[in-house]
């Protein structure tokens, strides 16, 4: 059979076509099902990876050509490369019956080759534009490798930051991770899946993963409906929204069943209730770990999920290997079987890969679009966005480029431990290090280095994070003569620039953490330089909220960096020279200890709340812990300061479907130039099931000259007021509400309007 059957008419007939496809009714598609054998459609099912790459498992597919040449792949990841690619998509059209092309997918999750901050960094750039763009520059650059399918947005709610992966979303809030995960969706498909340089987002992982028992990775989840729909779910809803084309199911069980073969969650919540028509992935061989959760043998758990409603099985082979048997003993039908198929047909024909089945394999593309000027330019003011200052102690921060710095701690010359997890595409050693972005944004200060401290002295802790190649690296030296080297630095210089944190592999998947404070390794350095009376400015590079109440008290300033990405080096620079102020937020709470966990700026009031921090017997507080968190949601300071004033509203009662305009008015009273994310939280007096105290509703970021004032406006629609009641149905009710705008989630200024 020729592809040229297959291939689009006119551009007229596209847009027609593109019409019936949310009917399912294209024709090619249609006329392809048509010749399609059973086993011909089950192989379209099959997502395999012939390893060689980073795993993000501990399968590797086997026989991967022959089953290509067989028909019995339809997709396939871990391979990137013009060259490779083509080798690849040769056997599925010329030497297949149907010529059916293959996708090619990968985890991009946080840039290609020019690797961005973390997303949880990322986040904190509370930048929906430089998000967007940042999608789209890891899509032209993943597209010009020949990779056509994303295995992002990662849109978790993470409460729990001893779970690892919380670095890959963008933190705790719903109303946030929304707009993030919108924004995302936009960049890296575009407007048109046709185009070369856009490729297929994946929304993930639906659903709940974010929630695991005891913050450990693959756990349980055990979470009631309205918490669900109200809290965790909104992010990927957003994706939906925004057009995503595929989802992918995450590890854990909801109401007992996994995800992977959830029914309600699959079919009755995401095609039923929210009208998803794409495709539906499963995470690398959740399928077959069905088996180990306690629901059958893989014949039983493969017919589970494609019955639930889920199209393609990554790696497991599950599909392949029992669905045919499936059928033929009724425990399947060959229509649901057809369904799938076509869903990932029509991704295919999205793509354009009927058309051209190389469309994506241009190997010119790949010297001029990746990694090019532009892109790291672009890095650099991610990174630079995505800090926050936590703290500056007696304004240590900016520093002056003239002026004699000690650069110690064990990530300050360290390229390997830049890019941060889950950067598989991306080349460590093209990253700039903290020490030569600092000697080429101030080449006029002297700087000089020593490592001070590992980042941990614990072997055997290295041996887990170092799966992927070193990321600790255990000195030679003892841990004294490097201190003595580094107080000895500090001694000789006007300031102390000391960074130190988490090695990237110790978060991201399957690096879950119960121990959330910097390495005592680390710790000792850091008690030594205060001890020298020196100035000291830490630069906190972590993937995940840390717990540091020793570090905030003592007489130093703290910039959170994350890990940076490609740019690290001169966007640290960029920021601690003060040619860039910081202005990045909070977009997950940190906890003063791991028993505060999980914590949160939305909960609820109990019945008896305490009403302040000083204990109270018979109110809900700890008795060795206070309940308030040690950095709030939203927060985050600046080298200038903000003035927030005469806030109003333009309404104090409103019908239903009416909206509501805030307005404050804002000056920057500091000497510095700077941006502030303007926050507006929303609580629901009295409803009929209880209210978190507050919720984020609005934000704007704003840049203000020093000295300049200007009214924010912010607008509450009518969406905003609602909820999911208890029958989970959207709803806004009568009452009373406040509304409070401010640097972050502590803000105590307030005006009130009622609903009607």
């Amino acid at each position: 059979m020729s592809i040229s059957k297959y291939i689009l008419f006119t551009v007229l007939n596209t847009i027609v076509i593109y019409g019936a496809y949310a009917q399912h009714n294209i024709p090619q598609v249609e006329e392809l099902l048509q010749q399609m054998t059973l086993e011909e459609k089950i192989g379209q099912l099959n997502l395999v990876t012939p390893g060689g790459g980073i795993a993000t498992g501990s399968v590797v597919s086997d026989n991967v050509e022959a089953k290509i040449k067989a028909g019995k792949v339809g997709g396939l990841f871990g391979v990137a490369g013009p060259e490779k690619i083509k080798i690849a998509q040769d056997f599925a059209v010329n030497h297949t019956r149907l010529r059916i092309p293959l996708l090619f997918g990968s985890d991009v999750i946080h840039g290609y080759k020019t690797t961005f901050p973390i997303p949880l960094g990322l986040a904190s750039s509370w930048d929906m534009e430089l998000i967007k763009k940042t999608a789209q520059i890891a899509a032209k650059e993943a597209t010009a490798d020949g990779i056509n399918w994303n295995f992002s947005p990662m849109v978790d709610i993470a409460r729990d930051p001893r779970w690892g992966r919380i670095a890959e979303g963008a933190g705790e809030d719903p109303y946030l991770g929304s707009a993030i995960a919108k924004a995302m969706v936009q960049g890296y498909q575009g407007d048109n899946l046709s185009n070369d340089k856009t490729m297929l987002a994946t929304v993930k992982h639906l659903a709940l993963y974010g929630a695991v028992d005891g913050g450990r990775d693959y756990n349980s989840v055990d979470m009631g409906r309205v918490k669900m729909f109200n809290q965790y779910l909104p992010p990927y809803k957003a994706a939906i929204d925004a057009g995503v084309s595929s989802v992918m199911t995450s590890f854990n069980d909801i109401d007992g069943i996994p995800a992977s073969g959830n029914k309600w969650l699959l079919t009755d919540l995401l095609r039923d209730r929210w009208g998803f028509d794409g495709f539906v992935v499963s995470d690398y061989t959740s399928v077959n770990e069905m088996i180990a959760h306690g629901l059958g043998d893989l014949q039983a758990v493969s017919a589970l999920a494609l019955n639930a409603g889920l199209d393609m099985d990554m790696v497991g082979e599950g599909f392949l290997t029992t669905m045919k048997n499936s059928v033929e003993e009724g425990k399947v039908s060959e229509d649901q079987i057809t369904k799938a198929c076509r869903r990932i047909l029509e991704a295919k024909y999205k793509l354009g890969l009927f058309e051209d089945p190389y469309r994506y394999i241009d190997t010119k593309r790949s010297a001029k679009d990746i990694l090019n000027e532009e892109n790291r330019k672009i890095a650099r003011e991610a990174a630079a966005r995505s800090f926050v200052l936590l703290k500056n102690h007696e304004n240590i921060l900016p520093l002056k480029k003239v002026i004699k710095i000690a650069l110690v701690g064990p990530l300050a010359n360290n390229k390997k431990n830049m890019l941060g997890t889950w950067a598989p595409t991306g080349n460590p050693q093209l990253s700039v290090s903290i020490l030569d972005g600092l000697k080429k944004v101030a080449p006029r200060a002297t700087i000089a280095y020593a490592k001070g401290a590992n980042i941990s002295n614990d072997t055997e802790l290295a041996t887990k994070v170092n799966v992927f190649g070193p990321r600790i690296e255990i000195d030679k030296r003892t841990p004294e003569e490097m201190l003595q080297e580094a107080l000895e630095l500090a001694d000789e210089s006007d300031v102390v620039v000391a960074v130190v944190g988490e090695a990237t592999e110790m978060s991201g998947e399957a690096s879950s953490r119960t121990d959330l404070s910097i390495p005592e390794a680390q710790k000792k350095l850091i008690r030594a330089l205060v001890a020298t009376g020196k100035p000291i400015a830490l630069v906190l590079m972590s993937g995940r909220p840390m717990t540091i109440p020793e570090e905030l008290a003592l007489p130093v300033s703290i910039l959170q960096a994350w890990h940076p990405g490609v740019e690290a080096g001169n966007a640290i620079a960029d920021v601690l020279f003060g040619d860039y102020n910081p202005a990045g937020k909070l977009t997950a709470t940190w906890p003063v200890n791991v028993g505060q966990i999980p914590i949160y700026y939305s909960m609820k009031n109990t019945g008896r709340p305490a009403t302040s921090e000083t204990f109270q017997k018979f109110k809900s507080n700890y008795l060795d812990a206070p309940n308030a968190p040690l950095l709030p949601f939203g927060y985050g300071l600046s080298y200038t300061q903000f003035k927030y004033s005469d806030l109003s509203i333009d309404k104090e009662e409103i019908g239903q479907g009416q909206s509501v305009t805030v307005t404050v008015n804002l000056k920057n009273t500091g000497n510095y130039d700077g941006e502030e994310v303007v926050q507006l939280y929303l609580r629901d007096v009295v409803r009929s099931i209880t209210p978190p105290i507050r919720e984020l509703k609005g934000f704007k970021k704003v840049f203000l000259r020093k000295g300049e004032t200007r009214t924010i406006t912010l607008a509450l629609a009518p969406e905003d007021l609602k909820f999911y009641n208890g029958q989970l149905d959207f709803v806004s009710e009568p009452g009373e509400f406040e509304v409070y705008v401010g640097t972050d989630s502590n803000v105590t200024e307030k005006v009130t309007f009622s609903l009607k």
